[in-house]
């Protein structure tokens, strides 16, 4: 069955904008896939071989990070395809690339060798530690990340072993970091009708995750432990079992501590001298949840999340991923973008978690199996069919 005809991007925030991507693995697509859904008009550069394994693959990873993009081969090695590829960023809003730092110097393709052929570019990388330092030539990924930007050592049950968290975290926290990069320089040229060159790496995304946790080292000289299911400096939040399961109760302010214990039916909490204020509370937390424990576990998920919504309380349950995409709120974010895929035939991918209002995004157009589009993109940019002929002929393009 043949690939569907690409849908025009017209009316979206971001069309209009000519975006070259030389991204692998998850980082940079997912930057790129940001600006994909948004309208820009992405070109993704794939080596001779059409990508191999990449494309081979052709599965719900692949499909989910590579969708509203068009494909081109190019050898960037031999000097006729890296010349289509500076014929290409001269007319290209941005370049997004996530390769280790040295290579694209090698390449020839930095930053500083495309700003002379086109001062506006706005060129995006991501790395593993950074552009420069003693880390840079290194190569990195999320978990390597997640262990040295400290995440692990602060993630699962004390005494059981650092633990890595269960998504590519620092993968999706770079790509998103990049996109608000990108268009944050993007803005600038409006004003300054310049490019510029913004990059972050999965460590400085990871750094910046800490969040509240960095900053209670950084000010307050605390390193923060391993807490499990508790939340690391409140009390009472965390898991708790259920007649039928576990829920998630965050009742830790005065008051909601109060509701709580009304909603269940132990007014005395709240005057117990261990609980009475929320410090008594934290350091005195294992008793505590032992407590709730008992209580919650008398009655089902369903009784515990209605009656302490009604109370505002914040309480949820805690889901399967399948259970996710069948909640009904979830349903109605439209979370699960439908698509009807050649190959793959009726399915489904993750939709954009943004929101603009009036306007509506979605997959246009799936990843291909071969980089279809270099004899189109190579004619836009002004290439006879002879010429791309040639080209093939000497394997400068697949």
């Amino acid at each position: 069955m043949p690939e569907p005809a690409r849908t025009v991007a017209a009316g979206l925030p971001l069309s209009g904008l000519r975006v070259l991507d030389l991204t692998l693995a998850r980082a940079g697509p997912t930057c790129v896939r940001h600006l994909a859904d948004w309208g820009a008009d992405v070109v993704a550069v794939l080596p001779p071989d059409g990508g191999g394994e990449l494309l081979a693959r052709d599965g719900f990873d692949y499909q989910n990070l590579h969708r509203n993009k068009r494909f081109i081969s190019l050898d960037l090695k031999s000097e006729k395809g890296r010349a289509a590829f500076l014929r290409l960023a001269e007319r290209a809003d941005v370049v997004v690339e996530n390769m280790r730092a040295p290579v694209k110097h090698r390449l020839r393709i930095a930053y500083e060798d495309l700003r002379p052929i086109n001062p506006r570019l706005v060129y995006g990388s991501i790395s593993g530690f950074g552009q420069d330092g003693p880390y840079a030539e290194r190569a990195g990924v999320d978990q390597i990340a997640q262990g040295m930007g400290g995440l692990m050592s602060i993630t699962g049950e004390p005494g059981r072993g650092p633990m890595r968290v269960g998504v590519a975290v620092n993968d999706v926290m770079a790509g998103t970091l990049l996109a608000y990069a990108i268009l944050m320089a993007l803005y600038e040229r409006t004003r300054t009708g310049k490019g510029r060159y913004v990059h972050t790496s999965l460590l400085e995304a990871q750094v910046f995750l800490l969040d509240f946790q960095a900053a209670r080292w950084l000010m307050a000289g605390e390193v923060a432990p391993q807490m499990g299911n508790d939340h690391p400096t409140l009390a009472p939040m965390g898991v708790f079992p259920t007649s039928d399961g576990f829920v998630n109760i965050a009742a830790s302010s005065p008051a909601q501590f109060e509701r709580f214990c009304a909603a269940a039916n132990r007014p005395d909490w709240p005057r117990d001298e261990r609980w009475s204020n929320g410090r008594r509370r934290a350091a005195n937390r294992a008793a505590l949840n032992a407590a709730i424990a008992e209580e919650t576990r008398k009655r089902p998920s369903a009784w515990w999340v209605e009656s302490l919504e009604t109370a505002g309380v914040p309480c949820g349950p805690i889901l399967s991923i399948d259970e996710v995409f069948a909640d009904p709120q979830v349903r109605h974010l439209g979370m699960a973008a439908p698509v009807a895929h050649p190959r793959l035939g009726a399915t489904h991918m993750v939709a954009t978690p943004i929101n603009v209002e009036g306007v509506e995004t979605g997959v246009r157009s799936v990843a291909p199996l071969a980089p279809a589009d270099t004899d189109a993109v190579l004619a836009e940019a002004g290439y006879s069919a002879a010429e791309i002929a040639a080209m093939r002929a000497e394997k400068a393009i697949g």
